[in-house]
């Protein structure tokens, strides 16, 4: 990738003002091999920028030029081809914000003729979301010369930070202008890793957090097969001192649990067992699988980060519902019932469940009864939210039976194509802290961390529930899957 920044003062005399860019060999050395003939070296600076003032129009607006200014050629997005001495350079991404001139030129995985859609241009949707850092992080100090001129200064050693190798890894550059004065164009130690942009001085400390999150579709079918998936990330922020310190995690599964597969790890990580990784999904659990402990060592970059993703095969759902719905009349009847595995912490930062009423009117007359909780009317009118609160009922389970009628269907009213007549669905909203659906856990005493001193190692889990669907069991529904016939 190759980003550039300028600004350009629009007024009559057109002045730029405050040129910056930033170009990265590797990544056009990535584009020649993906592009192969169809490759268009990129120019030179001075050349690029000059070509692409010309393409905006603003340079040389008063002489018509064909290629650029037929009235055939309309372009309806942000994306341009800049004509250049070697050929014409495309996708070029940019836009003009308060007088400045924001503009990338993403990499390109495959060959450019004929050109690929947009939509399967990764790269644009990076560049976008970098060059909106640098809206958000310039647009401020518009006004403030001087502040402008600071800021634009700072803006290189920034990037260096944000895209230390052509791949944006935070786009909001406004978070890290606090750190800009540790920041430094080449790494003082030749051991220090190209993602590890500055050093840490201060108090050492570590802080981990395993988040899982679980995504569930429930029918109470019995020719309809339920269906859930546990996707894992454990994110890591290592404040510790030393341009290259080495610190290794081990996630661990208590005795019987699911193991962990398809896991993918940051390419911080320094070594890793095959056997780990091979552990996949799309294939049955044997007695061969690899069930830990899993061992993470790896040089951590300065900012926030996940250490790895992986996903998992648990036996149940922590909730089990149903979810029944028919018509009488013109009154709609609802049954909710809902069970807390017995397996499941009994302790919730929130849990609710949101019943909503797709293709009708707002609702005009209610009657309910809940076994628990509390049922709550939105402001629309469309949709009824059962809070259940923080802890099921000794019992673990809840229920909601309910009657409800509706007035005139407005426009303001939800609609969708997918959930007519009685299609509908219940879905749950929840978060369980200090707990993993898998076992899955950090000690903070086997955290190993080479760095005189001893830092203070925090480690923390939760579970939270993700597209967590129950469909009402009396009409048909969207599946996945069917059992087959015997």
């Amino acid at each position: 990738l190759v980003w550039y920044f300028g600004w350009e003062k629009m007024r009559s005399t057109k002045t730029l003002l405050f040129p910056c860019h930033r170009r990265y060999p590797t990544v056009e050395i990535r584009a020649e091999t993906f592009n192969g003939s169809t490759h268009v070296p990129v120019p030179s600076d001075s050349a690029f920028l000059k070509a692409l003032l010309f393409e905006l129009r603003l340079i040389d607006d008063h002489i018509f030029v064909e290629h650029r200014d037929t009235c055939t050629r309309i372009n309806h997005s942000s994306v341009y081809s800049v004509r250049t001495e070697g050929g014409d350079l495309w996708p070029v991404l940019a836009f003009q914000k308060s007088g400045l001139i924001y503009a990338c030129l993403p990499l390109v995985e495959e060959t450019l003729e004929p050109r690929p859609p947009l939509l399967t241009v990764s790269g644009l949707s990076q560049g976008l979301a970098l060059l909106l850092g640098i809206v958000d992080y310039i647009s401020p100090s518009r006004k403030n010369e001087a502040e402008m001129t600071a800021k634009i200064g700072q803006l290189r050693n920034l990037l260096i930070q944000a895209c230390p190798l052509g791949t944006p890894l935070n786009t909001n550059i406004r978070s890290l202008n606090s750190s800009f004065d540790d920041i430094q164009e080449m790494p003082t130690d030749e051991n220090q890793p190209a993602w590890r942009s500055n050093t840490y001085k201060g108090k050492p400390q570590v802080n981990l957090c395993i988040t899982e999150k679980v995504k569930c579709t429930q029918y109470d079918k019995r020719d309809v097969v339920d269906t859930w998936q546990v996707y894992g990330a454990v994110n890591c922020k290592c404040d510790i001192e030393g341009s290259a310190p080495n610190v290794t995690l081990t996630l661990n599964l208590p005795t019987n649990g699911p193991p962990l597969q398809d896991i993918v790890v940051h390419h911080c990580v320094t070594s890793v067992d095959p056997a780990m990784l091979t552990s996949s999904s799309a294939e049955p659990l044997d007695d061969s699988v690899y069930n830990g402990p899993y061992k993470f060592p790896f040089i951590p970059p300065s900012d926030s980060f996940n250490l790895c993703y992986y996903t998992s095969q648990v036996p149940v759902p922590p909730i089990l519902g149903s979810y029944q719905l028919f018509e009488e009349g013109s009154q709609l009847k609802i049954t909710v019932n809902l069970k807390l595995h017995e397996s499941i912490k009994n302790s919730f930062e929130y849990c609710e469940a949101r019943i909503p009423f797709f293709n009708r009117g707002p609702i005009a007359q209610l009657e309910y009864k809940v076994s628990y909780g509390q049922l709550d009317l939105s402001r629309e009118k469309s949709l009824l939210v059962w809070v259940i609160g923080q802890k099921f009922p000794k019992s673990l389970e809840v229920s909601l039976t309910g009657t409800v009628s509706f007035g005139a269907a407005g426009k303001e009213h939800p609609t969708d194509y997918i959930c007519t007549g009685n299609t509908a669905y219940v879905k749950l909203y929840f978060r369980i802290p200090d707990f993993t659906l898998t076992g899955c856990y950090v000690d903070q005493h086997s955290v190993q961390i080479f760095v005189p001193g001893k830092p203070k190692v925090t480690a923390s889990r939760e579970l939270i529930s993700s597209d967590y669907y129950i469909w009402n069991s009396k009409a048909p529904a969207p599946m996945v899957y069917k059992t087959l016939p015997d």
